[in-house]
């Protein structure tokens, strides 16, 4: 799955207001992804080699920064390069110093969590249940369990294009309700040190209503956007007909030919489309430390 094919450009030399670097963006032998090799986020990014990545992000829905020792402010500031950063509902796992930044982790100091440990559960888009859902996130490996802990991507358009015609006629204009507390209780007796919601959380995550299929803002292309995670219904339809309308959505956008695997490398930066692809974390084992930094710019409401 992650094996490389070839480098499908070479880096560009223009004066621009920072110093180019010479990189290289491979794809992935994968439905999805690529690789980018000798970039150092750490120093400034040329305004072309900026353009040439968002390309890439683009074309590939994923981008795999390898061997990035940055700090989590350098993190925050490339992020708000593609956009305005949004704050998960969890504040009580913001990295302090950085508020944008969301620690996932399983570790526990003085019997407490420091990160959300079972972020990543189901199949999901991040943020999908706000009125403007992520447009991409960016996770940054920080501690890495010697076993477990990889991460599984979908290709939303590649599902969408491969639904069989029934599916297909009964999705067309229909729109579907998310919301961030359709699985929490069950998260929550899953792992109860999953925090209780306060009353300005809950007010916080209303539940919204998007399109199944969307339209990608910046390439025109159309994806599925239903999640086993937050997608709870299909507006005006049964509740028998919804739920078994979405079973198959579900079942089909996740079949191995949609997914590709990541497993991590250490310092690994990874930058997802959320308008483009569902993940899912394929789970730690309990005696081993992981903890990773996210986070998640903010994209347009979907159409």
């Amino acid at each position: 799955m992650s094996a490389v094919l070839h480098d499908l450009s070479l880096s560009t030399h223009h004066a621009g207001p920072s110093a180019a670097q010479h990189f290289e963006i491979r794809r992935f032998d994968a439905p999805l992804g690529a690789e980018v090799i000798g970039l150092d986020l750490g120093k400034p990014v040329s305004s072309d080699d900026f353009a040439r990545l968002h390309r890439a992000h683009l074309e590939h829905h994923l981008l795999v920064f390898r061997d990035q020792r940055i700090t989590p402010s350098q993190q925050v500031a490339f992020s708000r390069r593609f956009g305005p950063l949004q704050i998960h509902v969890l504040r009580q796992f913001q990295l302090p110093e950085e508020p944008e930044v969301l620690i996932v982790s399983n570790i526990r100091e003085n019997g407490q969590p420091i990160g959300l440990g079972d972020a990543g559960h189901f199949w999901h888009s991040d943020l999908s249940y706000k009125e403007t859902p992520s447009l991409g996130s960016m996770l940054h490996a920080q501690e890495l369990p010697a076993i477990g802990g990889d991460t599984l991507f979908a290709n939303q358009h590649s599902a969408l294009d491969a639904l069989p015609g029934h599916l297909r006629r009964a999705i067309e204009g229909a729109k579907a309700e998310h919301h961030y507390l359709a699985r929490y209780e069950e998260l929550r007796a899953r792992n109860p040190w999953r925090p209780k919601l306060t009353q300005a959380q809950i007010d916080e995550v209303v539940p919204v209503v998007h399109p199944v299929v969307r339209t990608h803002p910046e390439t025109g292309r159309k994806a599925l956007f239903v999640s086993e995670h937050f997608t709870t219904r299909i507006v005006g339809l049964p509740e028998d007909e919804s739920r078994a309308l979405l079973a198959e959505l579900f079942e089909h956008s996740t079949r191995p030919v949609h997914v590709y695997r990541h497993a991590w490398r250490d310092h690994d930066m990874v930058f997802w489309d959320n308008r483009s692809l569902m993940h899912l974390a394929a789970g730690t084992p309990d005696d081993q430390r992981r903890k990773l930094y996210r986070t998640t710019i903010e994209g347009d409401a979907p159409f």
